[in-house]
């Protein structure tokens, strides 16, 4: 199996949490590489580049106003089957239905405030990438 790429976001109650350390340890327990990685703030329009497909769907105001209540960790991870990987640790985006072990399962309160956010697919992980990496070279 090939190398894969995929963008993660610690969301801001991630961070409020300090949960930082732990979800990064997580995945690099699991084998995966940090190919890049920034702390950040998300101004509206990049909230707005990030969730345009949601646009129009009555979550879309509140995914906004949440991801720019304050800082995230963004990073690119790259690793055999990254995306499912990272997928699987997240678990489910409710926590009422992720199990423990996983990231949500562990620490998230609501389907609104679930600690991370990862891509759900090849495509979404290069769009995804791209707004926050513009700059990585490609894999």
């Amino acid at each position: 199996m090939a190398l894969q790429r995929t963008l993660v976001l610690i969301k801001p109650d991630g961070v409020r949490k300090g949960l930082v350390g732990e979800v990064i340890g997580r995945f690099e327990r699991l084998g995966l590489r940090m190919v890049a990685m920034q702390l950040m703030a998300i101004d509206q329009a990049l909230a707005a580049r990030h969730y345009g497909e949601h646009k129009g769907k009555d979550f879309y105001r509140p995914l906004i106003d949440f991801i720019t209540s304050g800082d995230v960790v963004a990073m690119v991870l790259e690793g055999e089957a990254a995306i499912s990987v990272v997928r699987k640790l997240m678990g489910p985006t409710d926590p009422a239905e992720a199990p423990p072990g996983t990231i949500r399962g562990d620490f998230a309160v609501s389907i609104d405030h679930n600690i991370v956010h990862g891509s759900d697919g090849p495509d979404s992980a290069k769009r995804e990438i791209g707004i926050f990496f513009p700059n990585l070279p490609p894999e």
